[in-house]
């Protein structure tokens, strides 16, 4: 196998997501700054846990890695349409992706320059935008403003007490759960968009009755369109954590009432095209979160012997590792 090129600096994907179907992922903080540390997260500790919010990337080189990558990726549409390969309609973006999603291997609205980028990537596309957030800086008013220029904003909280927010989400110093659930409810009352709360449950920790019943107080004033709740189904920063059977997440969601969807394991069945993936496709991908030989395939539009071949490689050289949770195998990149 020839080498792998340079991987791209902030695109990765698309990405299989159970919440946003083919998820093109834009990256704008440096690995693993956030200001959570929280206790299933997969892409392993915090390096750096801060509420600081900085200029960490230039944003106009950001909108040219994705302007370069939509214009590809629409001629190579293109292409296959006229050898009549593809049979999506037309007009049908959903083989580039189904959201431009903005979250990554940190906290995204700790990039000052959020709004700015947002506002950018509408200009030069009607893909609509996603931010992925844990939702404490939505506290701040220009947090609120830049994530209000998105389609979908996606907050979490997974507590109803700051004990438990403590124990599960291990946040800065300087963020409460008083705060998080306040800077909800503030952007709620602001934001004209679908805002979907991500509930994420570990067992043992906040899957009782008192906060089950904690949480939902706390959704029913935070007002979300959509209460999405999840669970540890991949490699968490700690080993121990528990993950929920689908089951008991069924009783949960039937408790906190009728916005409530179990997000189930991605199995996305449509026409997704020819991408034109490749290798440093792969790679990139990994590096952003651990991922199943079917959430290759179907994020990158690849067979299972060619991501294969892709994933060996990688494992050789001692770029790839793998861990198995639940039953499945995922593969991480070190």
């Amino acid at each position: 196998m020839k080498k792998v090129a340079e991987e791209k600096k902030y695109l990765y994907g698309p990405v299989p997501s159970r919440r946003l179907g083919r998820s093109l992922g834009v990256d704008i903080v440096p690995f693993k700054v956030c200001t959570l540390d929280c206790i299933y997260c997969q892409l392993g500790r915090t390096t750096e846990k801060t509420i600081e919010r900085k200029d960490y990337f230039d944003v106009e080189v950001v909108l040219a890695e994705l302007r370069e990558r939509l214009v590809l990726s629409e001629a190579k549409e293109l292409a296959y349409r006229k050898k009549e390969i593809l049979r999506c309609a037309q007009n049908d973006k959903s083989a580039i992706a189904d959201f431009i999603t903005i979250s990554g291997s940190g906290e995204p609205t700790l990039n000052a320059g959020l709004g700015q980028l947002i506002e950018g990537i509408k200009k030069i596309t009607n893909i609509p935008v996603a931010v992925l957030t844990n939702g404490t800086l939505l506290i701040d008013k220009s947090v609120r403003a830049a994530c209000a220029k998105a389609d979908v904003v996606m907050p979490s909280l997974d507590a109803g007490d700051e004990q438990t927010f403590q124990k599960v989400n291990r946040p800065h110093k300087g963020i409460s759960i008083e705060n998080l659930i306040g800077g909800l409810c503030a952007f709620r009352n602001e934001f004209s968009g679908r805002m979907w709360l991500e509930v994420f449950f570990v067992e043992g920790l906040n899957t009782d009755a008192e906060q089950i019943g904690k949480i939902k107080d706390a959704i029913e004033v935070i007002r979300p369109d959509k209460v999405q709740l999840n669970t540890a189904v991949r490699p968490t920063a700690n080993a121990g954590v528990k993950r929920v059977d689908a089951e008991k997440l069924q009783l949960i969601s039937e408790e906190l009432g009728g916005k409530c969807e179990v997000v189930a394991d991605f199995s996305y069945q449509r026409c997704t095209g020819h991408i034109g993936s490749k290798a440093e496709d792969v790679l990139s991908m990994l590096k952003r979160r651990p991922c199943s030989l079917n959430d290759i395939c179907s994020g990158l539009g690849i067979g299972r012997n060619e991501a294969l071949k892709y994933i060996s490689h990688f494992q050789q050289g001692g770029l790839v590792y793998s861990e198995e949770k639940g039953g499945i195998l995922f593969f991480k990149a070190n």
